[in-house]
């Protein structure tokens, strides 16, 4: 009796062991490794360091507006419109796309049941001298000619059922990565369109400089000529003749440098729009000085995560990660699928369909454990984990990029505007100084070198001035798509 007893005790000892170590072992087995699992932060303050245009309480950031809205010339308006049907890096995305769409469709398939129908023939000669042998020969002989002959048809099923959402989290995280590719797509639509819009307004600001430089051609030639009537009536030298043409020279040769330009950057606008016919660019020029830049509405900084394209595609890759990592670790649990089948099989087509005699049915369900491949499982989980952090830093640093771009954009904005009125200010300046020098080298007041000086002058300030233009239109442009506009 003590015997016994001694046994139950010891049984019980074992028994309360082994369910106080199970849930640990359960842990270290299932969970062997400690992953960093990084979460993003919203490191950027609650309200940009500007003030905010008067308007409604709830401020609305300038990025909500269509291009179309935002972008009041119809020229530039039918290139974009012609960029986005022709452009071959839009036309690539949208196919990156259709890929993604077809890769959810194919994992969506993975956790549904598998069934097929299978027509099948097998011709199996055993041994005379086995049991399968001795039963064929006497098979053989009194009742079917081709005992060893047989035909099977039927349909069939595979199913691995997906308990710990192996399957379906896979499936999830290629949906959210065709998002992200959704993303990708309206954040080449907003660079495209800003990058159009630039490009547009430097060709006008190009047609611009040419338009000046023609101008103070024509003044300088005049100017020359007047050179070569005094030399004549030996009020001047050669020396200051060819002072003046050397001048006249200069500017000639940055003319035909800012046709070249021009001629770079309609190339430029029909290769960003996919055409390739020779006319020239739609445009009108005349109205560049004049285009107004008002400042635009920021918002605050929480609205990027709506607005801008790039951080919702970072934002997307973070989920998607994290879906792959749980999908990974599930490979580490038991895995059970379920195979089944039915049909008709026999010895000769006469009794293939015989029901029920030659009908047949079987099911079975495998329940694996991986065990020795559960290194090479840890170390996907590993990739996964590392992957998803990856994903969590590129998040956080699109976020401070797009921050720090807002700020420099609306910085830059209100400097251009202080620098173009100034710049203004020094061109009417300039102008009144020409007639100035002219009248007192008339008179022997002033020699020719500070005229010469003044016409340099007066035509660099107005090349800076078309320059500091086109800075402030361009700022314009970078800020709305900073806040994440143009591609709606």
């Amino acid at each position: 009796m003590s015997g016994n007893w001694k046994k139950i005790v010891s049984l019980t000892l074992i028994t309360s062991m082994v369910v106080l170590q199970a849930p640990a072992f359960a842990r270290s087995f299932f969970h062997p490794i400690d992953l960093l699992q990084r979460k993003p932060t919203f490191n950027v303050p609650k309200k940009y360091d500007a003030p905010q245009l008067q308007g409604s309480v709830e401020v609305d950031s300038a990025a909500s507006i269509s291009w179309r809205q935002f972008f009041s010339d119809p020229d530039l308006v039918r290139l974009i419109e012609t960029a986005l049907a022709n452009n071959q890096e839009f036309n690539l995305a949208i196919q990156d796309i259709e890929i993604a769409a077809n890769e959810v469709k194919e994992r969506q398939a993975e956790y549904l049941p598998k069934v097929g129908l299978g027509l099948g023939a097998s011709y199996i000669h055993p041994s005379d001298n086995t049991t399968e042998g001795v039963l064929d020969t006497i098979t053989a002989r009194n009742f079917f000619r081709y005992p060893d002959f047989n035909l099977n048809l039927g349909p069939s099923l595979t199913w691995e059922v997906d308990i710990w959402k192996r399957l379906r989290n896979a499936k999830e995280a290629a949906r959210l990565r065709m998002m992200a590719q959704y993303e990708v797509r309206n954040f080449l639509i907003s660079r495209l369109v800003s990058e159009i819009a630039i490009n547009y307004y430097e060709l006008m600001a190009l047609d611009t400089s040419l338009k000046i430089l023609d101008a103070n051609i024509a003044i300088q030639e005049a100017a020359f000529l007047k050179m070569q009537t005094l030399k004549r009536y030996a009020k001047a030298n050669q020396l200051g003749v060819n002072r003046f043409e050397a001048q006249l020279n200069k500017t000639r040769s940055q003319r035909s440098e800012t046709k070249q330009s021009i001629v770079e950057k309609e190339n430029r606008l029909k290769f960003l729009t996919g055409i390739y016919d020779e006319a020239p660019i739609a445009r009108n020029s005349d109205q560049f000085m004049t285009i107004p830049v008002h400042e635009l509405q920021t918002g605050v900084p929480a609205q990027l995560l709506q607005n801008r394209a790039d951080i919702r595609q970072a934002e997307a890759a973070i989920k998607a990660a994290k879906l792959d990592l749980k999908s990974v670790k599930a490979q580490l649990y038991p895995n059970l699928t379920i195979r089944a089948g039915t049909g008709w099989s026999g010895w000769n087509p006469q009794l293939l369909f015989r029901t029920p005699q030659s009908l047949l049915y079987n099911a079975m369900g495998d329940f694996m454990l991986p065990l020795i491949n559960r290194r090479g499982i840890l170390a996907r989980i590993k990739i996964a984990d590392a992957h998803q952090t990856q994903t969590v830093l590129t998040y956080e640093q699109t976020l401070l990029k797009a921050y720090t771009d807002v700020l420099n954009q609306v910085s830059n904005i209100r400097n251009m505007q202080d620098a173009f009125d100034t710049k203004k200010r020094e061109v009417v300046l300039l102008e009144e100084s020409i007639g100035t020098a002219n009248m007192l080298f008339k008179y022997a007041k002033a020699t020719y070198i500070e005229v010469l000086l003044v016409q340099e002058e007066k035509l660099n300030a107005e090349k800076e001035l078309v320059a500091v233009k086109m800075e402030l239109v361009g700022s314009r442009v970078n800020l709305y798509r900073a806040l994440g506009g143009g591609w709606r």
